[in-house]
């Protein structure tokens, strides 16, 4: 019984250690998002980003949602990351109204 208390214990203890301590950023992006093939390029580009989890985008709202593992990435890592690809990312917020730029061209056709 006591061995059976202190096993337990010990895998509480460890399933704590290993927590991950995922956390979201909103983003958005210069040049904007216009299609699916821009979103494929932010998603595509930042799935192998060290501590990703999780990218939603949305043309609509010009906006990138980005869960990560606090525990290997931060904020900074993640705006950076963009800039590898050509982007530029301002970090905002879930009601932040972003203006869409008209007469843009796409240029991920």
């Amino acid at each position: 019984m006591k061995k059976s208390i202190i096993t337990l214990v010990l895998l509480m203890v460890a399933m704590i250690a290993s927590a991950k301590e995922l956390k979201t950023v909103i983003f958005t992006t210069t040049p904007q998002m216009h299609c699916a093939n821009c979103e494929n390029k932010v998603k595509g580009n930042l799935r192998f980003e060290k501590g990703v989890k999780e990218i939603k985008t949305s043309t609509e709202e010009q906006k990138v949602y980005i869960t990560y593992d606090a525990k290997k990435t931060d904020e900074a890592k993640l705006q950076k990351a963009f800039e590898k690809f050509g982007y530029k990312a301002v970090k905002t917020t879930k009601d932040a109204k972003i203006p869409v730029h008209e007469g843009e061209e796409c240029d991920n056709m």
